[in-house]
């Protein structure tokens, strides 16, 4: 069964800090051979463990080795090595078609089925505690390559600083492992969590977890390939390290903290299509009209920023030109941009010079930038506790759907969010669009409604 090769590694409401000493699960030693077909391939790929084949074991030097920074060979990380890896080596055939997590302890951690936050998903946890940015290459191939994957989402980096390793040293794995991805399949998505925030007294201080975070963003920059989603801003406290309340050894989160990374990744799961992918059902109530028919961008396009002139109408187009919109099971996908920051905007075709009331629902992904115009003024619409400007938020729902309300009576808005005021008296002019911007990050937005009052 696959339980019987699980390692423990959590210990009630956190893991166990290598430098303690990690306990684990000793897991039987057996003889196997696994022939698995690969069927997108045609190639036929034969798994061995025995004295005579090539087993799971780390290398003993670092001879020839692809990448550059530490190799951890501990007694205890080669056990468990070769103890996972052998496990999964049963397993290929079966993931097939996943989504591959690669990772160190916090992707071990959350378990064989992420914590069961993807439900639907067929997912499969390639994570090993302790591993580092070298390590994940070296078994990329047979880890992750060989499960031919739907997608895969990575968190790497944190354990090479503990051994000292410079970030740009870090980062230069990081590429070797997405041009092997790349190479793979050039179409699969690849998700990239910065690393998560820790502390100096673990060998891991916030100015090179900056650093790296920073030399991961560059590394993928203009990669549509690659999405990268900021977490490190979603745990980080205002020293720039980790929380107790969520990584209690700051280092490995707990419920609360894996909780916080599922959600963070949900809404970028769903534009990918593993998640939510049935229609929306909602029914706009009596008086108000949709702006947004759900399926395409009928009634939408862009315009000058300056004229406001009208430089392509999307009528029927399910995205706009250039893929940053996308119209999907009713909702107004505003993509994470490959360059980090594009403004850009979307309008309505119609112009309201009457008093109103708009109604619609957005979800942001941490730290995302966006924005909702009213006539031409913006009412910012951000992921608010980390984006800002309205901070102090009780209501709103981080990496959720939250409700905006605007109503317009002589030519002054009044804006809230779940009930709670962002504007109290927002100046607009006499008449125009509404509009949809997307800066940094990915916003969704759906459910756009509006009802002209007398």
């Amino acid at each position: 069964m696959k339980n019987d090769f699980i390692v423990t590694v959590v210990e009630s409401h956190g893991m166990i800090d290598h430098d303690s000493g990690m306990k684990y699960s000793t897991l039987p030693k057996l003889s196997f051979v696994i022939v698995a077909l690969f069927f997108g391939s045609g190639v036929v790929t034969t798994f061995a463990q025995d004295k005579n084949a090539a087993s799971f074991d780390i290398p003993e030097t670092d001879n020839g080795l692809p990448g550059a920074g530490p190799i951890r060979r501990y007694d205890w990380f080669k056990n468990l090595w070769k103890e996972r890896r052998s496990g999964w080596a049963k397993w290929v055939e079966q993931d097939q078609k996943s989504l591959v997590f690669l990772g160190d302890s916090i992707t071990q951690g959350w378990g064989d089925d992420v914590g069961g936050s993807f439900p639907g998903v067929k997912v499969a946890n390639r994570g090993i505690s302790g591993d580092t940015t070298r390590g994940m290459l070296i078994r990329l191939k047979d880890d992750v390559l060989a499960l031919n994957p739907t997608g895969v989402v990575l968190l790497m980096g944190t354990n090479d600083l503990e051994e000292g390793a410079e970030p740009e040293t870090i980062a230069a794995n990081l590429k070797l492992i997405l041009a092997e991805l790349k190479k793979h399949d050039p179409k699969m998505p690849v998700i990239l969590c910065q690393v998560f925030p820790s502390s100096a007294t673990k060998k891991r201080p916030a100015d090179k977890i900056k650093s790296l975070n920073k030399l991961y963003a560059a590394a993928v920059k203009g990669d549509a390939q690659v999405t990268l989603i900021e977490t490190w801003p979603l745990f980080a406290d205002e020293k720039g390290d980790a929380k107790e309340a969520e990584f209690p050894d700051l280092l490995h989160p707990n419920k609360s903290g894996y909780a916080k990374w599922g959600a963070a990744l949900w809404p970028i799961l769903a534009t990918l299509d593993f998640l939510e992918t049935k229609d929306d059902d909602f029914v706009v109530e009596p008086g108000f009209e949709s702006l947004f028919n759900g399926k395409d961008f009928t009634g939408w396009g862009f315009r000058d920023q300056k004229t406001m002139e009208s430089k392509g109408v999307f009528d029927g187009q399910p995205t706009s030109p250039d893929k940053r919109y996308v119209a999907k099971h009713g909702r107004v996908v505003v993509t994470t941009p490959p360059e980090g920051h594009r403004v850009q905007q979307l309008w309505t075709t119609r112009e309201f010079s009457k008093n109103f009331v708009l109604k619609l629902e957005f979800r942001a992904t941490p730290n995302a930038d966006s924005g909702v115009f009213i006539r031409k003024p913006q009412l910012q619409c951000r992921d608010y506790p980390l984006a800002g400007p309205y901070k102090s938020l009780k209501q709103y729902r981080p990496q959720d759907w939250n409700e905006l309300v605007v109503t317009v009576k002589d030519d002054v808005a009044h804006c809230t969010c779940n009930g709670e005021v962002l504007e109290e008296a927002l100046k607009v002019p006499p008449s125009g669009p509404i509009g949809l911007e997307g800066d940094s990050g990915q916003m969704e937005y759906r459910r756009i409604r509006i009802k002209e009052l007398p």
